[in-house]
């Protein structure tokens, strides 16, 4: 059987191709390429390029390539883009989560991997955000994840005594670093790894946006997690799920301690070998002093374990960036 990766051309989403077909699960991928690449799928696997908003496109697909359940990234992702195009932001993400989970009851595939995010959060102020934690998105992208959140399980509560009672989970994490195959590398315009390794490929100097919040070393402190590790998490409740055993709601897919942004640009310039010392620019309206996440629950059910140390994370990301210059 197969698993469709909607979203599977983009950085995250072809990661995960890849680690489905290490644990000897078919990917099959949809993506429109609005932002992932097609040179990101490997070639051995099945891409229909499209739309997640096309209903009969997805019903098809999942039908064609019998799909056993669907591992759902594609979406709207820039939170601070989100503020200016919020009815796009919400067509893609709570529209086109509605047209896959109807394209899904259709075509009778009853599994479903949400990828959510740490962002229905908004800006909690405790030092670990735990699942149960309350939800108050900051932005449009938040509250479509949040929405995409409900949707899926109004649908499970409509369908749980019927013959197809649709099984889900929600993988909620925060900062996506790092690269597992030096031929996939992070080509967002607004994360924080692609801007410094963009600008140390031009010969600028990386940006700090504040250094005088309240953490030890005034830069705010973020929970980063590895593509490799995330990726392995998916897999893991895919298959948790195939086989019917029990799953949460939801998993936080978290560090538990936290980098800061200057102990970032710390192994940045220890790992490429480019010294260079931070400019120090404004706050951005809106930033926490620290979000960070924990994991407990991920890895007591899906294996979840942060396996890279920080100069790992930049070190893999950077020779990925690097080589497709």
């Amino acid at each position: 059987m197969a698993w469709l990766v909607t979203g599977g051309a983009g950085y995250i989403g072809a990661h995960i191709v890849r680690a489905l077909q290490n644990a000897e699960i078919t990917p099959i991928v949809l993506d429109d390429l609005s932002s992932g690449r097609a040179s990101f799928v490997p070639e051995d696997v099945a891409f229909v390029q499209g739309s997640i908003l096309d209903g009969p496109l997805v019903e098809q697909t999942l039908r064609d390539h019998r799909v056993e359940g669907v591992i759902h990234l594609a979406g709207f992702k820039y939170a601070g883009v989100s503020v200016q195009r919020p009815l796009h932001t919400y067509a893609q993400n709570v529209e086109g989560t509605r047209v896959i989970l109807e394209a899904m009851a259709a075509a009778g595939v009853t599994n479903l991997v949400f990828s959510s995010s740490a962002a229905v959060y908004g800006t909690p102020d405790v030092d670990l955000v735990t699942e149960d934690l309350p939800k108050r998105p900051a932005s449009p992208y938040g509250e479509s994840k949040l929405i995409g959140e409900w949707l899926i399980a109004d649908q499970g509560r409509a369908t749980a005594d019927s013959d197809a009672p649709l099984r889900h989970t929600a993988l909620r994490y925060f900062n996506v670093v790092g690269s597992a195959d030096p031929t996939v590398y992070d080509v967002s315009p607004h994360n924080l790894f692609p801007l410094v390794y963009e600008a140390l490929l031009d010969g600028r100097t990386p940006q700090i946006f504040g250094d005088d919040y309240n953490t030890p070393d005034g830069t705010n402190v973020r929970d980063y997690v590895h593509v490799g590790d995330i990726a392995a998490a998916h897999v893991v409740a895919a298959q948790r799920l195939a086989a019917g055993e029990p799953i949460e709601p939801a998993y936080n897919l978290g560090s538990q301690n936290g980098l800061s942004v200057r102990e970032i640009m710390d192994a940045m310039a220890r790992v490429t070998g480019i010294d260079f010392d931070p400019q120090i620019g404004p706050r951005r309206p809106g930033d926490p002093d620290r979000i960070v996440a924990t994991g407990e629950l991920a890895a007591r059910d899906l294996d979840w374990a942060n396996r890279y140390t920080v100069d790992e994370m930049v070190r893999t990301g950077w020779e990925a960036r690097a080589a497709a210059q």
